[in-house]
């Protein structure tokens, strides 16, 4: 019986941790083709809204690069510096952030988002869908 109910007090527990764990904070995102690091991005919290802007990028040959496929407000404005995350806000019936958008800068495209956090927060499960069409990558939390 002590062990029923030592089991149940730790899975409520990381429910509750899991439901707490925020995406605020600096994130280096890893290609989901190449597997390899391409960027910092630092999400923002303010209202219950994130926001996300490029802080960095990794390959130098980039650091200047623009956005030139994007075809919002962005459109040839550099990536460095960029908003990229936009409108996404914690589900509240479930353990993940989403209702609203990422732009691969990239290609130009705009995703409707989720985010999930992942092992303790460390992790964040970023997923970009058009239509029944999905991208995954698993972004890697630096602060």
């Amino acid at each position: 019986m002590k062990t029923l109910i030592l089991a149940s007090a730790l899975c409520l527990a990381s429910t509750l941790a899991l439901a707490q764990a925020t995406p605020a904070g600096l994130w280096k995102t890893i290609d989901d083709e190449t597997k390899q690091e391409k960027s910092l991005v630092r999400l923002s919290e303010a209202g219950g809204v994130l926001t996300g802007k490029i802080e960095k990028i990794t390959d130098p040959a980039k650091q200047d690069s623009k956005c030139d496929k994007c075809t919002d407000e962005r459109k040839d404005k550099p990536t460095l510096g960029m908003t990229i995350v936009e409108g996404v806000k914690k589900n509240p019936e479930e353990a993940y952030w989403d209702g609203g958008t990422i732009l691969d800068p990239n290609n130009g495209k705009i995703y409707k988002v989720r985010m999930t956090p992942k092992a303790d927060g460390k992790v964040l499960e970023v997923r970009g869908f058009i239509g029944p069409f999905y991208r995954n990558q698993q972004w890697i939390r630096v602060e």
